[in-house]
């Protein structure tokens, strides 16, 4: 009996924590995504919910966040201050143009169980994991060895004046939405394409999902869904107005080896506005 209550004690810890990781939401929120004067500012807060907005998990580190100017140059952050659930920044936009801010990450992850029956988890939860170090710290014979390829990217877009089109180019590496209407530019009742690449190639059968502000006052999340096609596109309308978080996950098993399978993981924030 006490092996039977441990074992389901474990069995729901593992369904809680796998339930939590889930559901958190790593989001980068604008203020506005359009402003029209010279010299223009736009705050911003940054976090790891568990729902859309609604700070109240962990404040994303600001040290991992990379803005670009309209020629896709670096600038700075400014006035940056991390919180207990959400970090805090502003963006200067002196120059007329489209500017970005992201956080991109690439990793190996890797899977296995040991000789005793336990099961093993490496890099370690907020590491990277390279190649030369898989070889060295994985045992490559290991039991049930599972190795992943794993790409995350959050971003968001913001405008001052005439939108510029420099920072929306691919990179070329993991999960990007590569636009074809520009980010700055959604509007209520007008059809969108949403374009997925992983490095560099159609994102064929990505999920797609869209949940707009205000999640926590209504009786359901009513999420746009969808599924890319094989150029890695999917098409919505916008019923409403809003700030719109925006979620795609894909997988293949075209990874290279070590690797068996590639993920990648894109979330953004777009603003719609009415028609």
């Amino acid at each position: 009996m006490k092996l039977i209550r441990t074992l389901t004690a474990t069995l729901l810890a593992l369904a809680l924590f796998a339930s939590q990781a889930q559901a958190h939401r790593l989001w980068i929120k604008p203020n506005t995504t359009v402003v029209s004067g010279e010299n223009e500012w736009i705050t911003f807060d940054a976090a790891i919910a568990n729902g859309i907005f609604n700070p109240d998990h962990h404040a994303y580190p600001l040290e991992r966040l990379t803005a670009w100017n309209p020629e896709a140059n670096k600038i700075e952050l400014q006035n940056g201050q991390r919180l207990k659930y959400r970090s805090v920044f502003d963006l200067n936009l002196t120059a007329e143009g489209t500017y970005k801010v992201f956080s991109a990450s690439r990793t190996l992850v890797a899977r296995w169980t040991d000789e005793n029956g336990e099961r093993h988890f490496w890099p370690g939860r907020g590491r990277t994991g390279t190649e030369a170090e898989f070889r060295k710290q994985v045992p490559q014979e290991a039991a049930d060895l599972q190795v992943t390829d794993a790409a995350n990217r959050i971003e968001v877009f913001v405008t001052a004046g005439a939108p510029t089109d420099a920072v929306l180019k691919p990179t070329g590496q993991g999960l990007e939405w590569a636009p074809e209407l520009h980010p700055n530019d959604l509007y209520t009742g007008e059809a969108v394409t949403f374009g997925f690449l992983f490095d560099g190639q159609p994102a064929k059968n990505a999920s797609l999902t869209l949940v707009r502000e205000g999640e926590k006052y209504r009786d359901q999340s009513q999420p746009i869904t969808g599924t890319t096609n094989a150029k890695g596109e999917v098409t919505v309308t916008f019923e409403a107005p809003g700030m719109y978080f925006l979620e795609v996950e894909y997988e293949d098993d075209n990874a290279e080896p070590p690797a068996s399978q590639r993920r990648g993981s894109y979330s953004a924030v777009v603003e719609v506005l009415p028609l």
